[in-house]
């Protein structure tokens, strides 16, 4: 028996009512429903074209891939009995599979929660779990909380029902923390998968007394309430988006650890110091101003101070910029900063070594090169038959109109009648 309003359908669909299930809620409540690339009009989306059956759990949302699927383990060794579930949002936990049920990535079910029981998709079996509870210093041999079973129909039915209210709720949770002129900010609900608790995650930049809104959520919305706050990372880790480089969050989709991040990070890399271009969608300066910083620091160790100060005789020059990956140098005298002179770092040395010396040299024109500039070849071709790019910038010229005149007849009999009349 199919899913009412199944938003798709599919060619291995027709199996199982179990196996329906499965693949109508993959589709439904992992990322294809809010793919980036739209969906058509019977709700398959565009981008991957797996529609919601994909194995990868939603759409690469901090995903850790399975190397070790196609190996066996060695003879006599027992599975680890521990898999990693995903809830909403890339909230990830680990449970202990006591059952021993045969459960794969994509299956549903249903957890152990406090109060009740909870729903989730799994998204990592096998020994790779373990890796990662290591990695999230989570002890294995410990306590850890059980999978009680495959999710059923009911289950799943309310776990639906529970997730449409979410958006709706949230529209109105604002609303009354607003009335209650609370500084904070609801950014997201969870609904437990039994729909007997929700989860209001908000953000504050200080402590908020928010006795009284619980008391007004749970008497609206009657249900068991949850506040949790979080940092300005973790809500857009989230809700995820798309950076100024045009790809997906990296906080959304891959990176897990979020480490500080300060101006001088921006600053060795010679970078504006623009707030604007350096804070990402969180407010807070970029994640990935730390990607490339070993290599800028690595490669400035070759380099001078930019404090460095080289006296000639000419006057003293100070440093203005640096090409760190081409190991270049610009200096302007202290009276003359209008005109820059490029020197290769091993001059700088070689200037400085000789100031230590308590001697100045005769000017760092003497020492400088020149950069010549290529000129960008303009490869345009008219390809397609137009004349010029700039036919449209200015306005075509109007014709006047020309007026026909009406030959006049007795004009021209008056004409024909004197060329014909003989002279006197």
């Amino acid at each position: 028996m199919m899913l009412k309003n199944s938003i798709f359908t599919h060619k291995n669909i027709l199996r199982t009512s179990s196996d329906t299930v499965t693949i109508y809620i993959y589709s439904k409540h992992m990322a294809c429903t809010n793919c980036s690339t739209g969906s058509a009009k019977d709700g398959t989306p565009r981008g991957c074209k797996n529609n919601g059956t994909c194995g990868t759990d939603s759409c690469n949302k901090l995903t850790v891939f399975d190397w070790l699927s196609n190996m066996s383990l060695p003879g006599g060794q027992e599975p680890f009995n521990c898999v990693e579930v995903r809830f909403k949002n890339g909230r990830k936990e680990f449970f202990r599979n006591a059952e021993k049920l045969t459960l794969s990535i994509g299956d549903i079910v249903a957890t152990d929660a406090s109060p009740g029981h909870d729903v989730g998709i799994v998204t990592l079996t096998g020994e790779l779990v373990k890796i990662q509870m290591k990695k999230k210093n989570v002890d294995p041999e410990g306590e850890v909380a059980k999978i009680y079973r495959k999710a059923t129909q009911k289950d799943i039915d309310i776990w639906i029902e529970a997730r449409d209210k979410e958006e709706p709720m949230k529209v109105r949770a604002r609303e009354i923390a607003i009335k209650l002129n609370l500084e904070m900010k609801i950014s997201d609900i969870e609904f437990q998968g039994d729909a007997s608790k929700a989860t209001f995650y908000y953000t504050a930049n200080d402590r908020v007394d928010f006795r009284q809104l619980i008391k007004d959520f749970a008497k609206e919305f009657n249900t068991r309430i949850e506040m949790k706050q979080v940092g300005f990372r973790q809500e857009a880790a989230r809700l995820g988006g798309v950076g100024s480089c045009g790809r997906e969050l990296c906080c959304s989709t891959w990176l897990t650890d979020f480490r500080s991040v300060n101006t001088a990070a921006a600053r060795y890399q010679q970078l504006s110091l623009n707030p604007q271009k350096l804070a990402g969608q969180c407010g807070k300066l970029k994640c990935c101003l730390n990607y490339e910083l070993d290599t800028y620091l690595d490669a400035l160790k070759d380099f001078p101070e930019m404090e460095t100060k080289l006296y000639t005789e000419k006057g003293d020059a100070v440093c203005q910029k640096l090409d760190i990956f081409k190991g270049l140098m610009w200096f302007a005298y202290t009276n003359d900063f209008a005109h820059w002179h490029v020197l290769p770092i091993e001059q700088v040395k070689e200037i400085i070594a000789i100031n230590k010396q308590k001697k100045k040299v005769a000017a760092i024109e003497d020492f400088a090169i020149e950069i010549t500039e290529e000129a960008a070849e303009n490869n345009f071709q008219n390809v397609v038959g137009q004349d010029s790019l700039t036919r449209f910038d200015q306005p075509k010229k109007k014709k006047r109109p020309t007026k026909k005149r009406k030959p006049n007849n007795s004009s021209n009999n008056n004409s024909s009648k004197e060329k014909n009349a003989p002279k006197k």
